[in-house]
């Protein structure tokens, strides 16, 4: 009965909300703003749209445009060669969760030093960190509303989530405007990345009272939005929906956690280079029916939608996505390695069914 809720930082949410960036950089005392960024939003516009609202705020705009998809330590540490150089006093993130996670992880060390295993679990992170704003271009991570950094090694490919509340976003803005340039492919896997955190969320051990709120309306905005967005990719209502419910979702997780789908999720991007969100849809109906053994889990799961695992296969097939996990490369052999490792994420134990090495084997088994 005991619980301590996050609200976060400040939220901007309106189509034409980036124009808003250098007005509040500059409220939270920004000069020389470092903007993270990858090359598709730099060729999309939108790294220059985000530039001109800095220096029609009176701000200098530092840029890092290289970000990588799942970023490594390696970004990280050449995100903090750009802030270094450009002696900025604040930074705003621009992209998908890669860019917010470069931009989280930068702050991290520019401000406190050392390496980002450093930071690898709870508030480690002794000193101040620098304001943040984050600008999502997918409705997917629901990093904007979160204090973690997801950041793998370079060398062992380990994901290391690194968290901090003084790492939080200080604004969020969303704006679905920029939604509207994803391609297909990209709104299909973090949209149902984005499920699968409102999903998960709303059964785990961790989760509380508010959270679950969040999860559900989350579940309700992306249930009705993605089918949408993949039918008519420029209907700009559907995309707000769809960033709002990542958000929410994503606040979700700040006040709880997530399950045994993003723990099976992730040894299959780590030993196939499975996208994340590709990863975690095709395991998310499997650990569905395996949690419906906890009473409490089954409830949830109908109130969130009756018939839910049929319902996020249907989603899948209309995104084209995979529905079998031969599809990505996994094999029987390859079973007991992959369930070894999601039996140890992070993640495996806040799973309202508690599930071992042979517990994750089962799922696997049921994906093939």
């Amino acid at each position: 009965m005991e619980f301590r809720h996050v609200p976060g930082g400040k939220v901007l949410f309106a189509p034409g909300a980036l124009l808003q960036a250098g007005k509040e950089a500059a409220r939270l005392g920004g000069t020389r703003v470092l903007l993270v960024t990858d090359p598709g939003i730099r060729s999309a516009g939108h790294e220059d749209r985000a530039i001109d609202s800095l220096r029609r705020a009176g701000l200098e705009a530092v840029v890092f445009d290289r970000v990588r998809e799942n970023p490594t330590t390696r970004d990280v540490a050449l995100a903090v060669e750009a802030a270094r150089e450009g002696a900025i006093d604040l930074i705003m993130g621009l992209g998908g969760g890669s860019s917010l996670d470069t931009a989280k992880g930068c702050n991290f060390i520019l401000t406190n030093g050392g390496e980002m295993r450093d930071y690898w679990g709870v508030n480690k992170a002794q000193r101040p960190m620098l304001p943040f704003i984050a600008i999502p271009t997918t409705a997917g991570t629901g990093s904007e509303c979160q204090s973690f950094a997801l950041i793998a090694d370079e060398e062992t490919h380990q994901k290391m989530a690194c968290g901090d509340k003084k790492a939080a976003a200080a604004v969020a803005i969303l704006d679905p405007e920029l939604t509207l340039t994803k391609p297909r492919g990209v709104t299909a896997c973090t949209g149902i990345d984005a499920l699968a955190h409102a999903v998960e969320t709303a059964v785990c051990k961790k989760r509380t009272e508010i959270s679950a709120q969040y999860s559900r309306v989350a579940f309700h905005l992306l249930n009705r939005g993605f089918e949408a967005v993949l039918r008519e990719p420029g209907d700009l209502e559907a995309r707000a929906r769809m960033l709002l419910g990542a958000a929410f979702a994503g606040t979700a997780i700040e006040n709880s956690m997530l399950g045994a789908a993003h723990s099976t999720a992730n040894p299959l991007t780590a030993h196939y280079g499975t996208i994340h969100g590709v990863a975690v849809g095709l395991m998310l109906p499997h650990v569905v029916s395996r949690n419906r053994q906890n009473p409490e889990a089954n409830a949830m799961y109908d109130r969130l939608c009756p018939g839910l695992e049929q319902r996020l296969q249907a989603l899948l097939s209309l995104a084209e996505l995979p529905g079998r996990a031969g599809a990505v490369g996994l094999d029987a052999a390859s079973i007991p390695i992959l369930a070894a490792e999601a039996a140890k994420q992070w993640t495996a134990q806040y799973n309202p069914v508690a599930l071992d090495a042979e517990g994750m084997a089962d799922l696997y088994q049921a994906a093939l």
